[in-house]
């Protein structure tokens, strides 16, 4: 069964709305009670000290209802690439299929995140949605526009790759993610195709890799949390850098439910 808000809450612990990642994935839950990938992201925040709730993508009033409700949200890595109608482009032949559902879902949660001030931790594809949600624009394919040879996916490596491929990342100092990571060279994985060109409004980049990738920005608008990473920590649950991001990341909704509660 998926968590839902029915369930009690422990003491202190901040409940964190996370979408499914695709249609395809909530409705194999529906049929098959399995919540595949999105369980490594509702593992990643139970451990960091919250409470996974799963958003739903299809069902708009349920998933109305429950957003307010939530006292941060992660926005995870998907498939689908975001429609580039939405950044002012077009499919040039490089972009995934769009899926509208969990681009509403993630729309409807920035919106409320971003009037309310809660916590948002915006991994790969919701790292780009998020972009674009703030007038940003994307990459449609990092090999074919910049020629690229650094391996940012599986597929860079060949078709017998089995892991997702890993490289450096340098972080801007003075931002939060230097904060967390306690250095400015870091390596993260890598699992994409896509990538911020322009950042959006308010956004500040924070993490690029050795051939320029952007990998991490940060909302600069006003103190709420707002991160998005490139690249994939809820993979990486033995890295102390990315149990660190999710641990921030919780505090700063731990902060956030304190407040609510105190009004």
């Amino acid at each position: 069964m998926c968590p839902t808000d029915t369930h009690q809450s422990a003491p202190h612990r901040p409940r964190v709305g996370i979408p499914w990642r695709t249609s395809a994935d909530e409705d194999n839950a529906k049929a098959a009670g399995v919540r595949g990938k999105n369980e490594d992201y509702l593992k990643a925040v139970e451990r960091a000290g919250a409470e996974g709730v799963i958003v739903p993508l299809k069902d708009e009033r349920e998933r109305n209802r429950l957003i307010p409700t939530l006292d941060a949200f992660v926005l995870p890595g998907s498939p689908a690439d975001v429609e580039p109608q939405e950044y002012g482009s077009e499919n040039h032949g490089l972009s995934a299929p769009p899926d509208a559902a969990r681009e509403e879902t993630d729309r409807a949660i920035l919106k409320h995140a971003f009037a309310e001030q809660k916590p948002v931790l915006a991994i790969c594809y919701g790292c780009q949605l998020l972009n674009v949600y703030r007038g940003g624009t994307l990459i449609q394919d990092l090999r074919a526009e910049t020629g690229t040879a650094t391996p940012h996916r599986k597929k860079d490596l060949g078709p017998e790759a089995e892991e997702d491929p890993i490289h450096s990342a340098t972080i801007e100092s003075g931002s939060r993610i230097a904060s967390i990571a306690g250095t400015t060279e870091v390596a993260v994985n890598s699992s994409h195709h896509q990538a911020i060109a322009r950042p959006g409004k308010n956004l500040r980049i924070t993490a690029r890799a050795s051939d320029g990738t952007i990998e991490g920005v940060e909302w600069t608008g006003n103190s709420n949390w707002v991160v998005g990473v490139q690249w994939h920590p809820e993979r990486m649950p033995d890295d102390p850098f990315a149990q660190r991001l999710f641990r921030d990341f919780v505090v700063a909704a731990k902060a956030r439910e304190a407040i609510a509660h105190e009004t």
